[in-house]
């Protein structure tokens, strides 16, 4: 699938005049077009990652009511370098989320690598940059063979931070972020929680021009109608070309190309009679790129908003609905393989902007979670024995219990 599901974004068109021919390459000398280079058992992961994103827009539209944006692939990345941190039962459900089989550790990490090596390189008329990076509480330490995977397969930089001086380790956290969206998403956290081992982080940055830009002096004000039938009025661009096309009973979609083509934005309508939640729950990887083969170029009397969205989501009970619960079980999460203290999941979020006008698009997302000690004391602790009590007389070097006994106040 060539189109990354970062670009899946529900905009609305209106498409009429339609006469049909098959769809043609069009090579640009000074910028041809690419394909990505990918191993056979990569490009068999390519597609389970679309999987794992028609999945995983299907639940971010079923759990929001208005406009969101969404990034899958950056998803794919934050999880992958979660899932190099995990073992057992934990790395098994987070593999399977992903689309992927069991153990698949290896293969996911080079998968990831070739699209940060290679996404980036496509189009000299786009700009992607795909930055990850582990934030570390001073206080604990990741195992050297975790920093040295994260390192080697998603070219993670890890930063050691003294989470005890809030404001000067979140300031640094955000600037990350701003540095690499080009301010598109200026900051994910209010402030560094003292739970917190690790913030793991993705940001994502896309920034190209149409192949055939539209017509500024086309673009007017004209009605939007929501599903439940409230008009509003928006800035409508609209041009008429050959774009590529097709329709079935449940959507109807268009393909806008960037640049060489090597990027474009699929533009997806229900069909008449359809909602959106419909085309969703509709969508999943056979269906979708069977449905790609049968586009065909055609001539697109085309309508498209311009729009601006800002969206940000906390994915915990998502991911958990998904089936990775355990990652966020303090009982059963196991993250041994990314530090010896235990972890689990405490927040996994996303926050995304999206700008569309005549030009082109810029868009940027930031994935991010929080790596946190199993338990935590809060900061301000209640405790009366004005109850029956346990007593254990400890060891303290090896924990061993050398007496016990109860205190039921008789």
């Amino acid at each position: 699938m060539k189109h990354l599901a970062l670009l899946f974004a529900f905009a609305t068109i209106i498409v009429g005049s339609i006469s049909c021919e098959k769809i043609g390459d069009e090579d640009l000398q000074d910028n041809p077009y690419k394909k990505l280079s990918l191993t056979t058992r990569s490009a068999d992961f390519a597609s389970k990652g679309n999987a794992f994103a028609f999945n995983y827009i299907d639940r971010v539209n079923d759990a929001v009511e208005g406009d969101f944006f969404i990034s899958p692939l950056s998803m794919q990345f934050l999880l992958g370098m979660v899932l190099n941190g995990a073992r057992e039962q934990t790395a098994d459900e987070i593999c399977s989320v992903l689309g992927y089989g069991k153990g698949e550790i290896d293969a996911v990490n080079d998968y990831c690598l070739s699209m940060l090596k290679q996404l980036p390189d496509l189009d000299k008329r786009t700009k992607l940059t795909i930055a990850n990076a582990v934030f570390v509480n001073k206080d604990y330490s990741l195992l050297n063979s975790y920093k040295t995977d994260v390192g080697k397969f998603y070219e993670a930089e890890v930063d050691n931070l003294d989470f005890s001086k809030n404001s000067s380790s979140t300031k640094t956290i955000n600037k990350w972020c701003s540095d690499h969206t080009k301010g598109l998403v200026p900051e994910i956290i209010d402030s560094v929680d003292p739970r917190i081992l690790a913030y793991l982080l993705n940001a994502m940055y896309f920034k190209s021009q149409w192949k055939e830009k539209f017509p500024k002096e086309n673009t007017s004000k004209e009605t939007f109608t929501d599903e439940r039938g409230v008009k509003t009025t928006v800035q409508m661009m609209k041009y008429e070309k050959s774009f590529a096309y097709q329709d079935d009973d449940v959507i109807r979609a268009v393909c806008l190309p960037y640049g060489n083509g090597a990027y474009s934005m699929m533009v997806i309508l229900p069909a008449d009679g359809k909602t959106l939640s419909d085309v969703t729950d509709y969508l999943d990887m056979e269906t979708w790129e069977d449905f790609q083969r049968k586009m065909v170029k055609c001539r697109v009397d085309l309508k498209l908003p311009k729009f601006e969205t800002k969206f940000e989501i906390n994915l915990n009970d998502i991911l958990s609905a998904m089936g990775m619960s355990s990652a966020f079980d303090p009982m059963k999460a196991d993250f041994k393989a990314m530090s010896d203290a235990a972890m689990c999941l405490s927040v996994v979020k996303q926050k995304a902007a999206i700008k569309v006008d005549e030009e082109g698009t810029e868009a940027a997302v930031v994935s991010m979670t929080g790596m946190a000690m199993a338990a935590y004391p809060g900061d301000h602790i209640v405790f009366h024995a004005d109850r029956p009590f346990l007593y254990l007389i400890t060891e303290s070097s090896t924990g061993a219990i050398l007496f016990a006994g109860k205190f039921s106040g008789r």
